[in-house]
């Protein structure tokens, strides 16, 4: 596997973006700053190449590539990192003109998720993310790979490195994807369970660097680590939330979303974001102070209506408004909120407690001592506040099941 970004010690990079009209390059181009600093780098200078497509050989062309070959001499720079997926010819022949280590955009994102994963299933998908992006790009090099083979359990004379590299990466392939399947077998489990047992749950998706984990912090005190950088947090965490209403929920903070993010990623994660699919509701967080809110917007939207999330409702929960200077209005669907200092959270639990499915109703009742069946039905399936005894019956104000409250109204106590 390549080396892992984080293990060197600061290097000295430069930026290369190639502009071909087809998104904004600029934009793009402060993205990939971002995720070079999170990766621990020392950004020296950026350089962006117009072109109509990527050149076949070096991506940029040999005017840029001898340009760009001088200014990482000039500047000392030990690496450059492109902003956009190299082919494996195009990495080697990046390598041998430059003399500089040489990382796209997606082996810089995976490298991040790499020292990002700390559950075994994180861990599991990266390295499935990076063994396929890499077989993707095995290139060989003529008879400089050959070698010579013999005896019990070789395949003879002529076989090359690169097809003992292709044959061990498939094999290490099929390995992951199949531990993959059992935990993806075993978390489907514990979600039909939660299903079976009425649990309602909200997950939090957005693009990375929103203020996801800083929310989720804030309304669980679960201790997810949040830093200023993207991809902060990776793994999926759950935690039990408590609306006013007296309801509780299941609410799970999900990894970031970032342009382009790399498609072998995408698919090794796909059954942990599928789990949003299986949520009650969605909280779309997004940065209100970022000036490409709506591309932001766009890109989770897209991700999730791919993963079969359009038909979940959701919230918009507009983040750091404490940046913005405007009225905030919320409503049934928006909400303003500042995750740092608090602001908007009541109205956020509100509107989350109005938009989930209303499976369960606080009520304040009088049972009979004649129904104590019934009575040890409701604190069995519900949540019980408080509980007195009194001569005409047992005074309760718990939460009743959907199926439950017809029967339960004979007994509520009128205001």
């Amino acid at each position: 596997m390549h080396e892992n970004i984080q293990e060197i010690s600061a290097p000295n990079v430069i930026l290369v973006g190639l502009d071909t009209g087809e998104y904004d390059a600029q934009i793009s181009m402060d993205e990939l700053r971002a995720l070079a600093e999170t990766a621990g780098c020392n950004v020296l200078r950026t350089v962006i190449q117009g072109r109509s497509a990527p050149e076949a050989a070096t991506c940029i062309g040999s005017g840029k590539l001898e340009e760009v070959t001088e200014l990482a001499e000039a500047l000392d720079a030990e690496m450059l990192i492109f902003d956009t997926e190299l082919t494996g010819i195009q990495l080697r022949n990046l390598t041998d003109a430059t003399g500089c280590k040489i990382i796209d955009r997606t082996m810089l994102i995976l490298d991040i998720f790499a020292s990002r994963a700390r559950t075994a299933e994180g861990k599991v998908q990266v390295s499935l993310a990076q063994y396929k992006y890499r077989l993707s790009r095995l290139t060989g090099s003529g008879t400089a790979l050959s070698r010579l083979g013999g005896g019990i359990g070789t395949r003879g004379p002529g076989e090359t490195k690169l097809e003992t590299d292709r044959r061990h990466i498939r094999t290490r392939i099929a390995s992951l994807e199949h531990a993959l399947r059992e935990m993806e077998k075993h978390r489907k489990f514990i979600g039909s369970r939660r299903k079976k047992d009425g649990v309602l749950t909200a997950a939090i998706v957005g693009y990375t660097n929103a203020g996801k984990s800083t929310l989720f912090n804030l309304l669980t005190d679960a201790g997810v680590l949040t830093e200023n950088k993207l991809f902060a947090t990776l793994d999926v965490t759950a935690r039990a939330l408590e609306l006013p209403d007296g309801r509780s929920i299941l609410l799970s903070d999900t990894v970031g979303l970032i342009r382009r993010l790399p498609h072998h990623l995408v698919e090794a994660f796909r059954s942990t974001l599928e789990e949003t699919a299986q949520a009650d509701l969605i909280l779309h967080v997004l940065d209100a102070s970022e000036p490409d809110l709506r591309e932001r917007m766009q890109i989770t939207q897209d991700l999730l209506n791919d993963l079969g999330c359009a038909e979940i409702p959701q919230i918009h929960v507009l983040n750091k408004a404490d940046l913005v200077d405007f009225s905030k209005q919320n409503d049934s669907e928006t909400v303003w909120i500042s995750a740092k200092d608090g602001t908007g959270i009541e109205d956020l639990l509100r509107a989350v407690s109005l938009r989930l499915p209303q499976t369960a109703k606080r009520m304040q009742l009088c049972i009979p001592y004649s129904e104590g069946g019934f009575l040890q039905l409701l604190r069995e399936e519900g949540k019980l506040f408080s509980e007195e005894f009194t001569a005409e019956g047992t005074r309760v104000d718990i939460m009743v099941d959907v199926r439950r409250q017809k029967k339960a109204a004979e007994y509520e106590i009128k205001p």
